[in-house]
């Protein structure tokens, strides 16, 4: 088991949002937590980024407990995110933006190979290294999000809402880069709101709602499971 989540219970102040979680992901996969606004999906992801401090439960990485590590341990043991809304170093290049991805590394051996991968993942970023990144436009910064998040080489990436504000078209882009990012060996895990996306690349998929998780499953079987289209796809 690469990531396991056990019961996990996390409170902001007096306001329990999440109540008894339990989830997996295995190496290799592509796992998705669905719901709607408001269900508790970044509240997971960023209790497994170290950011929040669960009120109970345990979160295991890799066989090592991490739910009481700080976040920049976790980043260094493989773990990392692309968080909501981009967070991007607006008034650095695009190629700074990259090198501090990478910084959390230690080692700088093969940086020059990790960026040629990042652009040949993302050939936008290539032609705009020198840009700004704050002129970039709002696909382009996603796609930034994610590769300096690449550039710390993680075994599993967790992407918070990456389709969010998208064209249609460019999130088709974002989501063949995610099964590209997975086909070449980084396992992962998506929280996202257009469950049709999200359902369409996961191997398995976790639906949430008020904070707990109410049905699994395969993620191809949700396709066809009524409940979930009404609720979730929008039919």
């Amino acid at each position: 088991m690469m990531l396991s989540v056990d019961n996990l219970s996390v409170s902001y102040g007096a306001i329990q949002a999440i109540h008894g979680v339990s989830f997996s992901v295995e190496r290799g996969e592509i796992v998705t937590l669905i719901g709607a606004n408001g269900a508790g999906k970044s509240t997971i992801l960023k209790t497994i980024s170290g950011l929040l401090r669960p009120k109970s439960g345990a979160i295991t990485f890799e066989d090592k407990p991490i739910h009481a590590s700080e976040p920049h341990r976790i980043v260094k043991m493989g773990l990392a995110q692309v968080p909501e809304g981009r967070r991007i170093f607006q008034q650095m290049t695009v190629l700074e933006n990259l090198e501090m991805g990478a910084f959390i590394r230690g080692s700088q051996a093969d940086l020059a190979n990790d960026y040629e991968s990042v652009f040949h993942s993302f050939p936008r970023l290539k032609e705009r290294r020198s840009q700004l990144a704050g002129t970039l436009s709002g696909g382009e910064q996603q796609m930034l999000s994610m590769g300096r998040s690449l550039m710390g080489k993680p075994r599993l990436l967790m992407l918070d809402e990456p389709s969010m504000g998208l064209s249609p078209i460019l999130v088709e882009e974002i989501f063949r880069i995610i099964r590209q990012v997975n086909a070449d060996g980084i396992t992962v895990l998506l929280v996202e709101q257009n469950a049709q996306m999200a359902l369409s690349v996961a191997h398995r998929a976790y639906v949430l709602e008020t904070g707990r998780i109410i049905k699994e499953g395969g993620a191809a079987s949700f396709m066809g499971d009524e409940a979930v289209r009404k609720a979730y796809l929008g039919e």
